[in-house]
């Protein structure tokens, strides 16, 4: 039985280690009220690829959405974000992963379109595409694993998702990753922007440093190529999934500078 001496001492502890909760439980600065951020998935993903970074912005007060892009063309891509654009009650700033990179690209023309964020994207100028930024470079490892079916889409294997595409992932949410994919056309990535937005909007771009999917190197030269603010972060393709804080901090920080 406890002493009422000992009853006090541990009300005590347990106040101050509530207390201490509450402190770090505080909730986040709502600097992001008022704006609104429009998300673009890339090849091989869905909108739900997302889904770690949403609840962090939204918890700062920002208007988000994330588009589900049909992955049939560049053409039907930009149809799709510029509706998602359009949608929003003012100003955006646009989001792009991987192939989401082309996509915001040319739909980032759009005068509601104040600034850009690439996250392990590729950023083409006026009239390249795809094919274009990689030719000349090696195979990558990741190519063996695709998988094209009757109509010409392409799909990773669950191999390819867990080495290549997710590698620091946890193998069940990788797994999950693979079962949710979205088929991408293999014409698209012949598929050429017509205007870069970049050169005259403001960017900002996420380098991932263990990236298997876009040579690191390349995303650093693409990033110094349209002049963007950029971010290393030591992550994977999914950079959004395995380290969400650092891919929402980078979209805070531009969002927070664009009127």
């Amino acid at each position: 039985m406890k002493t009422p001496f000992k009853k006090y001492l541990s009300a005590l502890f347990l106040g101050s280690a509530l207390a201490a909760t509450a402190v770090h439980a505080a909730p986040p600065p709502q600097d992001l009220k008022g704006k609104n951020i429009v998300l673009v998935h890339g090849a091989f993903a869905d909108g739900s690829s997302w889904n770690k970074v949403i609840p962090l912005l939204q918890a700062r007060g920002a208007n988000v959405v994330a588009v589900q892009n049909p992955l049939t063309s560049l053409r039907d891509d930009v149809a799709a974000t510029r509706r998602a654009i359009d949608a929003q009650p003012g100003p955006v700033i646009l989001v792009g992963h991987s192939w989401g990179g082309p996509v915001i690209t040319e739909a980032g023309n759009d005068d509601k379109v104040k600034a850009l964020v690439y996250v392990a994207a590729f950023a083409p100028d006026n009239g390249q595409s795809i094919a274009d930024l990689t030719q000349g470079a090696p195979a990558p490892a990741w190519a063996a694993e695709l998988r094209k079916d009757a109509g010409g889409f392409l799909t990773l294997s669950t191999d390819g998702i867990l080495h290549q595409f997710a590698q620091d992932l946890p193998p069940a949410s990788a797994r999950l990753v693979a079962a949710t994919q979205g088929a991408w056309a293999e014409t698209a990535i012949a598929d050429k922007v017509s205007t870069a937005a970049w050169h005259n909007k403001p960017s900002a771009f996420v380098v991932t440093d263990q990236d298997h999917m876009i040579d690191p190197r390349l995303q650093a030269r693409m990033a110094a190529a349209i002049g963007a603010t950029v971010t290393h972060v030591p992550a994977s393709h999914v950079v959004m999934l395995s380290q969400p804080a650092a891919v929402a901090a980078a979209i805070a920080a531009e969002a927070k500078k664009a009127d």
